[in-house]
């Protein structure tokens, strides 16, 4: 590689790096107690960002799950902002382990890196490593033993399939992820909130709302016209559109508002 390549090279990978400086900066702001936890089961260690609200009483948790670009800053901020509201949030970084010399997501070079690492994970390690977060949060001295689980994007889908998974959840969040083929095993409510300009993933939406009646089961997807996919983050982005701006705060109204009927 010569020597401009090599340079070219070394700018976007810190574009790439400065690309959410607002959201650090957020967390900077925080005046909320953040900490990293490794939750340990088997031979693994799962790393979570934990975030503890400022209340008095025991609090209700949120498992958040990310977006295949691993766990970011913007993700970090949701836990953050969750905790802001009253909730005990824990955001697992399911890439612990898969990055160069065993790092997790901040260790790979890029965000390409980490998405392509994101579609090798086998799904019974992501719902053991689920399993493993929601366990740890649950018996926390400072949590109710209620849990929840929200994601975005890919975290979207893999909340959707969580559901399905885990005996017990208070309520499952879907941001603009798919369903899965089966809802064989869920209890819990599940909300959607989609794009309305995200064809490929509302596309999905009927079979889910088929499988969920046909199940018994409440699955109540809520489009936002004119909001792209990830507009959760393109939202909060100071850089980001007004469509989705409107959406993200109009979903996030409606998020809160369900997590209080839990």
């Amino acid at each position: 590689m010569g020597c401009q390549s090599i340079v070219a090279a070394g700018m976007l990978f810190a574009l790439a790096a400065d690309a959410q400086d607002w959201a650090r900066q957020e967390l900077e702001k925080s005046p909320r107690h953040q900490e990293w936890v490794p939750v340990k089961y088997g031979s693994r260690v799962v790393h979570a960002f934990l975030v503890y609200p400022e209340v008095k009483e025991k609090a209700p948790a949120v498992v958040v799950i990310h977006e295949n670009r691993g766990l970011t800053d913007w993700v970090r901020t949701v836990a953050d902002q969750l905790a802001a509201a009253g909730y005990l949030a824990i955001a697992p970084d399911l890439l612990s382990g898969m990055a160069p010399g065993t790092g997790k997501t901040s260790d790979f070079p890029s965000e390409d890196a980490a998405r392509e690492a994101i579609y090798k994970l086998l799904q019974d390690t992501v719902t053991a490593d689920l399993n493993a977060v929601a366990d740890y949060v649950s018996k926390l001295p400072a949590a109710t033993g209620k849990v929840a689980v929200a994601g975005f994007c890919w975290g979207g889908a893999q909340t959707f399939r969580f559901s399905a998974n885990r005996v017990g959840l208070a309520a499952a969040f879907v941001f603009y992820g798919s369903g899965p083929d089966s809802v064989t095993g869920i209890q819990a409510p599940v909300y959607g909130f989609y794009g309305g300009n995200d064809a490929r993933v509302n596309a999905t939406i009927p079979k889910s709302e088929e499988l969920m009646k046909a199940a018994g089961r409440r699955f109540e997807p809520v489009v936002y016209e004119g909001a792209g996919h990830g507009f959760m983050r393109s939202g909060q982005d100071p850089n980001g559109g007004g469509a989705d701006k409107k959406a993200r705060e109009e979903a996030w109204r409606r998020w809160l508002d369900l997590l209080k009927k839990m």
